[in-house]
């Protein structure tokens, strides 16, 4: 369950994070090699939906639906980009094949992973995760994830590596250990088969 939380800051979990969690779930995932613009897209798709702090740019309030943490944060953006890359980068998979409804649920995860990890931050007004069907902003109950600043300046300082610590404990950690769950899964699963 999600509940509103309304506090002033704009901050985020670093993007170096969210690129962790995309490379995790690409190891986790993968069978044996995967092409180069597989480990991109993984990173990209994590990363993407910070991009929407451009808004500010053009006039759009932190809690505009086009705002920071609004649209671009929701479960309905991640599946729709997880549509739009797994057609222009692994068409030749064929449309609707096994193949490309694997990369199109693949990144519409790691797409929703950003904002769902988000929600887990102490700070900001929250997360549109039901946006365009609901555009309150939302928390999870538990918030362990420090925000980071938006600023690399003042992301390199002594509050950047307490945030950083903070992340690795709360994020890199699980991600790093279920790509090892799911790479013991894989290599388990493909010996069985040589048996």
């Amino acid at each position: 369950m999600v509940t509103p939380r309304n506090e002033r800051c704009c901050n985020l979990p670093s993007a170096i994070t969210h690129a962790v969690v995309g490379i995790s779930s690409g190891l986790a995932v993968s069978k044996g090699s995967a092409p180069k613009r597989f480990w991109a897209l993984s990173m990209i798709c994590a990363m993407l939906p910070d991009l929407d702090v451009l808004a500010f740019q053009f006039g759009f309030s932190y809690g505009n639906f086009w705002g920071h943490r609004g649209f671009f944060h929701s479960i309905f953006f991640a599946v729709v980009l997880g549509g739009i890359v797994a057609t222009l980068f692994f068409r030749k998979e064929g449309i609707f094949s096994k193949s490309w409804l694997f990369y199109f649920l693949y990144f519409s995860i790691v797409s929703s992973s950003h904002g769902i990890l988000d929600a887990f931050t102490n700070g900001g007004l929250g997360i549109a995760l039901l946006s365009p069907f609901d555009n309150e902003r939302y928390f999870f109950p538990a918030t362990p994830i420090y925000v980071s600043p938006l600023s690399v300046k003042e992301f390199i300082s002594e509050k950047g590596i307490a945030i950083l610590k903070n992340e690795i404990l709360w994020v890199w950690v699980p991600s790093i250990f279920v790509a090892i769950i799911g790479k013991t899964n894989y290599t388990h699963n493909a010996y069985k088969k040589l048996e």
